[in-house]
């Protein structure tokens, strides 16, 4: 006998166990101690957007001291300063991010933060990085430095490093980047046949399949031997003609021409891309080198600076100052040489290769959309694109609604969320026993499979449409096989597809799936879900949203995370502006944070309540304490809106133990899920946490005049009163709910859908004008129906329509 499995979306379960496996991989290689990317730059890369590199020593460089080994920022007594100085280099890195991404791209900064390679750098790691530049601390990283670095760290020496191309084109293979856009190439200098002196950036294009989009490499180099350098390291050099005709010149850094022919010569972005795709396909193991000369506007005229830098050389010469110093004190002649010209001409280059680099990723992005069918360009330049098929659609890819999807067709609820076809794969041993409960790995394993449509979303309508709710459900689908199954699918359900959106396939939309592998007693053993289709740009428009609850005027609007923090934000947005309530269903314990992401800025932003944005959130006790850890790491709890209305109640944060106690159980007080509840409540002021066999603990503020603030029976819930009379807010009530029922284990068929149905139903009995109280035991009894039922929702919570009246 078991209680009634967690009243949650087992999918967040599912996902939970997928990621903890992955972890432990990942533990058990090492490599999450030492290198990390961001979750952003992870999402793009596996949702197929362009992600640009950006290198760090580019907005503040290093030099060691001519009698000391140590790495320290130039610009102390002594010392050459080259670059920007601080905050002016951070506000360069920002506006070079900014670059990439109004022009498509998603950043990628790389950097060392505390002994470990970071792809993908937020705003304070950039700050805390070039801030310390200067310290013995932080170090200037090539690839050879990356292993001393990383291990120091391990050791426990906090060690910061800014990387050189070299450094950054490793790391960002490793994350598996292909384009990178920096401001010059190292290469051999003059004398390097003697010397030597040669920059680890060549060495790492012969090995380390990445692009480059350089200014060439610094002009007082030695360039022909540098192109000789890279031919033998088996590195394709090309110079983009920049509206030039015939024939280029590689260029020299500071001026669009050095005198010497470029070997090859690249129209524009999409040719560059096509030669990375292409080389991609070939066992190819070097990078690219794609030249950009210098904007015309900025550039110096070669003979201008070709004088500067032989006086430069010279000086270095004279006084004895080569190796590592070398480079930084012929710059920083050239920039005092040059009146400050050098320094306009290397911002102007720098922003130049970043636009650039990211015009090629985003070109390079949509050539893997189409498998590598790239349009075709005549002699005259123009492109002639395919002609491209498409199937009917019964929703219209379009943003902009047709005449007759401007008709206002109100409903109760609106359904923002994920529509995807789930697949079930029961393991069924040839022969029972203990040890045959779980499937093998490695190799092929009997078992009940099972098609069904799913998607978070789409249970929760179905759930309240079952429950007598006049529903609409807003998602996107591809143009594919799976998607048109899912639009028959909802049709025949007696939902409306028309706020469905379907994109192209041949855009690199794919309808979400998800699959899942359960062992013999069906316990989920791991499960994979692709939901890249909710995180595309095209569903970033507010505009869109706000059309969608103009036509529909919904009492509620539900929301899942499976949306990226960027739609979620606009979704919210146009929710509340149209006066709707918001119910938000976190998903998973990853998905939950994304209330609280940065890019969700419509709801950090928000005030509290009575301001509030989401009135409803139904987490399981581990996606409430993912919120509760994203809030306060977003700094929710720091403010004085917060801690006002905390004292306004009467309470601590974490309210009165005793009190809690003896609502809730010691054992979910020790685990702090009501005081995370408490701390919650004004953002939230509803929570319905499920708790699986304990029921779910119901959490709310209650306005001022509430009948529960009086109603004896109800006395032991309400925890404390509002003591002030100018507040709307009465007071703070919480009650555990107990199970609605045990269930069998020979009598669970299918744990999928448990928490959405149940979320489903509260939604349809809140629309009604029922109470939470009152909907929640009728929520369970639906969730205890989906337990027993081989589909997602059960039919049969069409019973409970009458519980609900």
């Amino acid at each position: 006998m078991v209680l009634y499995r967690r009243a949650s979306n087992l999918r967040s379960s599912f996902r939970v166990l997928a990621q903890r496996n992955a972890q432990i991989h990942s533990a058990a290689t090492g490599r999450d101690k030492v290198f990390r990317i961001s979750e952003e730059v992870q999402d793009a890369l596996a949702t197929g957007k362009p992600v640009v590199a950006l290198e760090t020593t580019i907005c503040a460089k290093w030099i060691h001291r001519y009698t000391s080994t140590k790495p320290i920022l130039l610009g102390s007594q002594g010392l050459y300063f080259l670059g920007y100085p601080y905050p002016e280099n951070v506000a360069l890195s920002s506006h070079l991010e900014s670059l990439v991404r109004v022009n498509g791209g998603v950043p990628a900064t790389v950097g060392i933060l505390e002994g470990k390679a970071l792809v993908g750098m937020g705003a304070e790691e950039l700050i805390q990085l070039v801030s310390t530049a200067g310290s013995g601390n932080t170090w200037k990283i090539s690839r050879r430095d990356l292993g001393f670095i990383g291990g120091l760290g391990l050791r426990g020496q906090k060690l910061n490093g800014g990387t050189t191309i070299a450094g950054t084109m490793l790391l960002a293979h490793l994350a598996g980047i292909k384009v990178f856009a920096t401001g010059g190439l190292g290469g051999v200098h003059r004398g390097g046949e003697n010397s030597m002196d040669i920059s680890a950036d060549l060495t790492e294009l012969g090995r380390t399949p990445v692009a480059v989009i350089s200014s060439g490499c610094k002009s007082f180099l030695d360039i022909p031997r540098t192109l000789e350098y890279l031919e033998t390291q088996g590195v394709g050099v090309g110079t983009f003609a920049d509206g030039r005709q015939g024939d280029v010149d590689f260029p020299a850094f500071f001026s669009r021409d050095s005198g010497v022919r470029s070997p090859q010569t690249v129209l524009d972005e999409a040719d560059a891309a096509a030669i990375i795709y292409a080389q991609s396909m070939l066992p190819v193991k070097s990078g690219l080198l794609f030249a950009n000369p210098v904007p015309e506007h900025s550039g110096m005229a070669k003979e201008e600076i070709n004088s500067i830098i032989a006086e430069a050389v010279s000086e270095a010469e004279q006084k004895g100052i080569g190796g590592s110093a070398n480079t930084p004190y012929i710059l920083k002649r050239i920039r005092e040489l040059s009146n400050g010209g050098s320094i306009k001409a290397n911002t102007a280059l720098i922003e130049a290769n970043v636009v650039r680099g990211t015009k090629v990723a985003v070109e390079l992005a949509k050539l893997k959309r189409r498998e590598g069918a790239a349009p075709q360009r005549d002699d005259s330049s123009t492109f002639i694109r395919p002609q491209v098929l498409h199937l009917p659609l019964l929703a219209k890819s379009d943003p902009s609604p047709s005449t007759s999807e401007q008709l206002i067709q109100p409903v109760d609820i609106l359904i923002a969320g994920s529509l995807a076809s789930d697949t079930m794969c029961d393991h069924q041993p040839f022969q029972t026993a203990a040890n045959s409960i779980s499937p093998a790995l490695h190799t092929s394993n009997p078992s009940n499979m099972t098609q069904s449509p799913g998607g978070v979303g789409r249970n929760v309508a179905m759930a309240a449409h079952l429950a007598g709710a006049n529903v609409a459900l807003a998602s996107v689908i591809a143009d594919d096989l799976a998607g048109s199954a899912l639009l028959d699918h909802v049709a025949k359900s007696g939902l409306r597809t028309s706020d469905i959106r379907q994109l192209s396939s041949s855009d690199g939309a794919r309808t979400a799936q998800y699959v899942a592998v359960n062992d013999a007693n069906k316990q989920l053993v791991v499960a994979m879900a692709d939901m890249s289709i909710f995180g595309r740009p095209e569903l970033e428009s507010l505009d869109y949203w706000m059309s969608k609850l103009e036509q529909s005027k919904p009492k509620w609007v539900v929301a899942d995370a499976n949306w990226s923090p960027a739609i979620l934000s606009q979704i919210l947005a146009a929710a509340k502006a149209n006066g709707a309530q918001i119910a938000f269903e976190p998903v998973s314990t990853a998905k939950a944070a994304r209330l609280f992401h940065k890019d969700n800025d419509f709801f950090t932003s928000a005030k509290i309540v009575p301001d509030h944005v989401v009135s409803l959130a139904s987490p399981n006790h581990l996606e409430l304490t993912a919120m509760h850890t994203a809030a306060r790491e977003a700094n929710m709890f720091e403010s004085e809106q917060w801690w006002t209305f905390i004292d306004t109640l009467g309470l601590s944060g974490s309210g009165s133990q005793d009190r809690l106690v003896s609502v809730a159980g010691r054992e979910l007080v020790q685990e702090r899920i009501p005081q995370q509840c408490i701390q919650l409540l004004p953002f939230i002021p509803n929570l319905v946490t499920k708790l699986g066999r304990k029921g779910c603990l119901l959490t709310s503020l209650l306005r001022r005049g509430d009948e529960r603030l009086t109603q004896p029976e109800n006395a032991p819930y309400v925890l404390s009163r509002s003591l002030s009379h100018d507040s709307e807010i009465g007071g703070f009530y919480m009650r555990l709910l107990p199970p609605f029922a045990e269930v069998k284990q020979e009598d669970i068929i299918s744990v999928n859908g448990i928490g959405d149905s149940m979320l489903g139903v509260i939604v349809a009995g809140l629309a009604k004008g029922c109470t939470l109280e009152e909907v929640l035991p009728v929520a369970q009894e639906a969730a205890v129906l989906t337990l027993k039922s081989p589909e997602a929702v059960s039919p049969q919570i069409r019973e409970l329509q009458a519980k609900l009246r």
